[in-house]
């Protein structure tokens, strides 16, 4: 960390209450967020440092995708970017449909400084690899969460004056760009040409709009097992401790459920996901919920391939651009997810681009 970023947090700790409190860094990911544990007479809680600079997600919901693309890359794929508003607005949204996401002790939004709840290390991925008699009843919990926030439609506004954006066909276009923008060159050794660019997107506008009218959900978008920490203690779905989420959306509600179980980091054992896939049918039904069985697993082979197909050209990135090169070694599992969902008949002209 930088000498003038310590020197804010130590601002932000002092303000909130916290300048006495011990400080133990949390080894980092793919994002460009940091997290600071902080311990106080026996109390813990998390800072999260989100460097401002970043592009953001300022375009308005109603914004032309002509509008976001002046506004960079994060607008366009309505990510957060540096707007750590948006975890705490989304935070607020999660805690009020009973789920569990941290409360938030202190917020500089404009330095991008949190001080949040301190959910511990009980992180599900590594629970289940130590605990494997319990990966099927922490699983079947997981997916009650999806259930209870998927019961309402998703909102216009995470709070007032912070909208929902809608997970649409700018934005998803935009992922699988990352595909043949950073995949195709670290694997043909050579750019992707304006036809196969062209191609490219034409082929899955096409399955996009082959699924029809979806009627969205909030959409956590990381959805899987190391961003869900499992907090015995309480009851319910509320033993799922949800972080990262700050880049929600409205859009299908098969999205975060093939996050979930098709997991890049690990292998989810094809009888869990097989399980945990009709165990969200039967809870959806049972919550009221109207759930074409034949439409969702049409909406389900695209929204798990069109996810997959942009963590492959993300890690991509991170090893090329970053040199985080141990996203490579992820590769040829979400490679194969993705070769799943274009198993489906209404993905058959992408398969066959692929396979070219």
């Amino acid at each position: 960390m930088s000498e003038p970023r310590a020197h804010d947090m130590d601002a932000f700790l002092a303000q909130a209450g916290w300048g006495a409190a011990a400080r133990d860094p949390l080894p980092g990911d793919a994002s460009t967020r940091r997290y600071v544990r902080v311990n106080l007479n026996g109390r813990s809680a998390l800072v999260m440092d989100q460097p401002q600079g970043a592009e953001t997600a300022a375009a308005a919901a109603d914004a032309t995708p002509e509008q976001r693309v002046k506004l960079g890359y994060n607008a366009v794929a309505r990510l957060a970017g540096a707007d750590c508003g948006r975890f705490v607005a989304a935070a607020g949204y999660l805690r009020g449909k009973g789920l569990t996401a941290p409360e938030i002790y202190a917020a500089d939004v404009p330095n991008g400084f949190l001080l949040i709840e301190d959910f511990g290390d009980a992180v599900y991925a590594d629970v289940v690899s130590t605990h494997v008699e319990d990966e099927p009843a922490l699983y079947a919990t997981a997916i009650d969460a999806l259930v209870q926030l998927h019961r309402e439609p998703a909102p216009r506004e995470l709070e007032p004056g912070m909208p929902l954006h809608a997970y649409d066909e700018t934005a998803l276009i935009a992922e699988i760009d990352l595909l043949t923008q950073w995949f195709i060159p670290a694997s043909l050794k050579r750019e992707a040409t304006a036809e196969e660019i062209a191609e490219h997107r034409a082929l899955w506008r096409a399955a996009l709009h082959a699924i029809g009218t979806v009627n969205p959900v909030l959409v956590h978008r990381d959805y899987h097992a190391q961003n869900l920490l499992w907090l015995p203690n309480r009851e319910g779905a509320a033993r799922v401790g949800m972080i990262d989420f700050q880049d929600a959306v409205a859009g299908s509600s098969s999205y975060d459920l093939f996050s979930l179980l098709q997991d890049a980091r690990r292998d989810v054992p094809p009888e869990i996901r097989r399980d945990m896939f009709f165990r969200y049918l039967e809870q959806a039904k049972a919550s009221g919920l109207e759930v074409d069985p034949r439409k969702f697993h049409t909406e389900g082979a695209f929204f798990a391939a069109q996810r997959n197909a942009k963590i492959i050209g993300i890690f991509a990135r991170l090893a090329k651009r970053d040199g985080k090169l141990r996203y490579l070694a992820l590769l040829p599992r979400v490679w194969g997810y993705m070769e799943h969902g274009l198993s489906h008949p209404s993905m058959v002209a992408l398969k066959d681009f692929y396979a070219r």
